[in-house]
């Protein structure tokens, strides 16, 4: 199993859909930064949002475990092969992801309870 590297590329607003269904004083995620980036494998990495965590983890779970070797939405709609270009689910103010498969391996930094 390899890390991927997690980047946000951009965080948006739908300032239009804001007005009509969130709450007064609404802004972009607060939780994220452009450029930022995190490192994961089978774990949410520490300091990433649960929520966008939960919207791309099975495609980090994909590329840690080899799918950017292959044709994983390469040739579909991603240019690069070992990319995928993903976002969270808030649908007021969406963050892009691109995630990348790496050389690094993971390890399991953790002992099982029986």
């Amino acid at each position: 199993m390899k890390k991927v590297k997690i980047t946000v590329l951009k965080t948006t607003f739908d300032k239009e859909l804001a007005e009509q269904y969130g709450a007064p004083g609404l802004g972009p995620c607060p939780m994220l930064l452009e450029g930022q980036s995190f490192y994961a494998d089978y774990a949410k990495p520490e300091g990433l949002c649960d929520e966008a965590w939960k919207a791309i983890y099975q495609y980090v779970f994909a590329l840690a475990h080899g799918a950017g070797n292959g044709v994983f939405y390469y040739g579909d709609w991603i240019r690069k092969p070992g990319v995928a270009i993903c976002s969270c689910n808030d649908g007021l103010r969406p963050v892009i992801f691109k995630l990348e498969a790496t050389d690094e391996d993971a390890a399991i930094d953790y002992t099982p309870v029986r």
